[in-house]
Parts: structure tokens; C-alpha cells; sequence
């Protein structure tokens, strides 16, 4: 059960669609700023549509929360662009963690997906992040392969960065079947 302080910080907590400005907020002052030219990249994608960065925001602080979904994929194993769609980039700033907002962000963004006619959510969870896991199979989300978890992205200094973090796949039917 949740405290009335973190009922109240919930209700001051709004979750929509990212915008070009809320770029350089993703970068949580200076944490994740490696990635601005892939968080660049990913809003590309928006304006094609393939991809929806979500955030939660609070007033008077900013964004607090981030959450991106690929609607189409090279892999239509993950995202089809039409049942299938696959979540990434899933953040929480550490002061706002187990105070319900990544379950918020997760029933908004399904709900969503399941308005759009997605039928399956699909995302990559590493393998030696036991918690993470935990949330998601509490939400219904269960394991359906291992992934070697090998991708790479150019830093915001222009050199390749490789990423190595072995992930298991998992994934939830929107329906409930």
C-alpha cells in the first residue's frame, strides 16, 4: 500500500508524449548524455512514426521518467508495426523509484498500445537485473528467449560505443489471454 505523500507526488505526475524539447532533459543532467545523439535518433523515429518516447514529468522538477516504444522494427519479431510493439529505454530517477510511477507508466503506455490495436509488448530485461525482472513478470510479463543483448550507438563525442549486457526477452499479452 502506497503512502499519502506518495499518493500526492503520483497525482502531481503527468505522463505524455515526448517532444523535441524534452530532449536534452533525458539526459538527467549529464547521467545518460552519451546518449543524445541516440535519443536524437530515436526521436527521428518518431517523426516517421515508428517510434513513441513517453515521459512522466513533475511540476517544478521536470522529467522524472522516460520510456520509449518501437512500433516497427527490423525484427518484426519485436515490433511489426501493427500487434507487436517493443519497449526500451525504461527509466526511473533513483528519488522517484518504488513510489508506483514505473507501474503508472507501464499500464499508461499498454493502454495506449492496446487503443492502437497492439496485441503484445515485448522488451529486453538483463539478465542480471533480478528486480527489474521481478516488476515485470508481477505485471504479467513472462520470459520467451534469451538475447545476447549486443548493440552499439555513436556517443554524443561521435565514437561507437558497444554495448554487451545479455537480456532475457519477455513478453505480455495486452489482451490478457
Amino acid at each position: 500500500m502506497y503512502s499519502h505523500r506518495t499518493s500526492q507526488l503520483l497525482e502531481r505526475v503527468v505522463i505524455r508524449t515526448a517532444q523535441r524539447s524534452d530532449l536534452p532533459a533525458l539526459e538527467w543532467d549529464g547521467e545518460y548524455s552519451h546518449f543524445r545523439l541516440l535519443y536524437r535518433d530515436i526521436y527521428q523515429g518518431v517523426l516517421r512514426g515508428d517510434v513513441v518516447m513517453w515521459v512522466a514529468e513533475l511540476d517544478s522538477v521536470g522529467v522524472i521518467g522516460q520510456l520509449f516504444v518501437q512500433l516497427i522494427a527490423s525484427r518484426v519479431e519485436l515490433a511489426d508495426g501493427r500487434r507487436r510493439a517493443y519497449l526500451y529505454g525504461f527509466r526511473i530517477k533513483t528519488a522517484y523509484r518504488k513510489q508506483g510511477l514505473g507501474g503508472r507508466m507501464l499500464d499508461h503506455v499498454e493502454e495506449d498500445l492496446s487503443e492502437r490495436g497492439y496485441r503484445w509488448m515485448n522488451l529486453n530485461v538483463a539478465k542480471d537485473n533480478v528486480q527489474a525482472r521481478r516488476f515485470y513478470e508481477n505485471r504479467g510479463y513472462h520470459v520467451i528467449a534469451s538475447e545476447p543483448g549486443r548493440w552499439s550507438y555513436i556517443d554524443d563525442r561521435g565514437h561507437r560505443q558497444q554495448v554487451n549486457e545479455p537480456a532475457w526477452r519477455m513478453e505480455k499479452d495486452l489482451l490478457g489471454y
